[in-house]
C-alpha cells in the first residue's frame, strides 16, 4: 500500500503551529510527513521561512511518524554539516528519516553573496556534495577539492544506517540523471502526462528505491475560498524552472502574481471543496507509479501581524484553524478512501 504522508510548509507556517501540525495530522492517520528547507518563502505574503532542521528534531521527537526534509547543499549548507545533522538524526531516530539532495534555488542560496551559477554548474557541484555525503555517512574521512572543498572532515556519531538519500526531480532529464546515485525519487504534481516522463525516465535509467509525490492541494469547504486560497497562498509558485529557480526574492515572486491565471492556479495546484473528488484526485495521480504521495494544503491561515508589540507567536499546541479544519476533513473522509482505492 502506497505511504499517505502530510507535507509541512515551513514557507508558510509558524514552526510552533506546524509542529502542532505534525502531531495533528499523525492523529488523524496520515503515515508519514516532509517538509521544505527554505531561508525565504515564495511570496510576503506567506510570511515564514522557520530552520528546517531545528524543527525536524522537534517534529521526530514528538511524533512516531517518519520524517524527510528536502536539502540543497553546496552554496547556504556545506555537505559535511548536511551529512553530520542527518547522520545524527538517523541516529536517535532509527529508519525514520529520509533526505532529498538538490540543486537549489537562488531564492535562498543568494544569502551567502555567493554567485548562483548556472544549472550545469549547480549540478555538478550537488553530484560533488552527494559524493561526499555518502562517503561521510561509510564513516571515511574525506578531504574533496572542487566546486566545493573538504578537509579531513568525519563524522564522529554515526547512525546503525545511513539515512535514504533520494533525489528530487521535476524534469524527466533531472530524474535521470539522479537515477546514478539516489536511493529513491521524489517530484512535485504537475500535469499526468509529464509525472509519467519523470518517473520513467527514472526508472528507465536504472533508478532505485520508493518513488514519491508531493502534490499541492487547496481544500476549502467553498469552490470560491478553495480558489481564493490557492492565488494568495501559492499563486506565485506556479512558474516552473528555470525563473523559479532563479528569482532571488520573495517580492520577485510577487511581481508576477498580476500574470497568474486562474487556470495557471488550477494546473499546478489541486483546489478542490469536494473530499471525495479529491481523494479521487489523489489517487489517480499515485496510479501513475507512485509509492508514496505527500498532501501538501496550501491553503492556510494569514500570517500574523509582524508588528513587534503584537500578540505572542503561536504555541506549541496552536494549529491554524484552516490547516486543522483541513487535516480534520482529510482524516475522515480523504484517508480512509484513498487506502480502499489504493489497496
Amino acid at each position: 500500500m502506497a505511504t499517505i504522508g502530510f507535507h509541512h510548509s515551513h514557507e508558510q507556517v509558524h514552526p510552533a503551529g506546524l509542529l502542532a501540525a505534525a502531531q495533528h495530522a499523525e492523529q488523524v492517520g496520515f503515515d508519514a510527513g516532509m517538509c521544505s528547507d527554505h531561508f525565504a518563502p515564495w511570496s510576503v505574503t506567506q510570511g515564514h521561512s522557520g530552520f528546517a532542521w531545528s524543527w525536524l528534531g522537534a517534529a521526530l521527537a514528538t511524533t512516531s511518524l517518519p520524517f524527510g526534509v528536502v536539502n540543497a547543499p553546496g552554496q547556504r549548507y556545506h555537505p559535511a554539516i548536511i551529512a553530520q545533522a542527518a547522520a545524527t538524526l538517523a541516529a536517535m531516530f532509527p529508519g525514520r528519516f529520509w533526505v532529498a539532495l538538490g540543486s537549489g534555488e537562488n531564492l535562498n542560496e543568494h544569502v551567502t553573496g555567493d554567485a548562483w551559477p548556472r544549472k550545469q554548474v549547480r549540478d555538478a557541484r550537488l553530484r560533488e556534495c552527494v559524493d561526499v555525503i555518502r562517503a561521510l555517512l561509510a564513516g571515511e574521512e574525506v578531504s574533496h577539492d572542487g566546486l566545493v572543498r573538504v578537509d579531513r572532515a568525519k563524522l564522529w556519531t554515526l547512525p546503525d544506517e545511513p539515512p535514504l538519500l533520494v533525489g528530487p526531480a521535476v524534469t524527466p532529464a533531472t530524474a535521470a540523471s539522479h537515477a546514478a546515485w539516489a536511493d529513491g525519487l521524489v517530484t512535485v504534481n504537475q500535469h499526468p502526462d509529464r509525472l509519467r516522463e519523470v518517473v520513467r525516465a527514472y526508472r528507465d535509467a536504472g533508478g532505485r528505491g520508493t518513488a514519491a509525490l508531493q502534490v499541492h492541494v487547496a481544500w476549502a469547504p467553498d469552490a470560491d475560498e478553495a480558489l481564493a486560497m490557492a492565488r494568495e497562498q501559492w499563486g506565485v509558485q506556479v512558474f516552473g524552472p528555470p525563473l523559479a529557480w532563479d528569482l532571488d526574492l520573495p517580492e520577485s515572486f510577487d511581481s508576477l502574481a498580476p500574470h497568474v491565471s486562474d487556470d495557471a492556479v488550477r494546473a499546478s495546484v489541486l483546489v478542490e471543496h469536494d473530499p471525495a473528488r479529491l481523494r479521487d484526485r489523489l489517487a489517480d495521480l499515485v496510479g501513475i507509479g507512485f509509492d508514496a504521495v505527500y498532501v501538501h494544503q496550501v491553503a492556510t491561515d494569514p500570517r500574523p501581524s509582524q508588528d513587534k508589540h503584537a500578540s505572542a507567536a503561536p504555541t506549541a499546541t496552536h494549529v491554524s484553524a484552516t490547516l486543522g479544519r483541513f487535516l480534520d476533513m482529510a482524516g475522515e473522509h480523504v484517508l480512509p478512501g484513498l487506502r480502499e482505492v489504493l489497496g
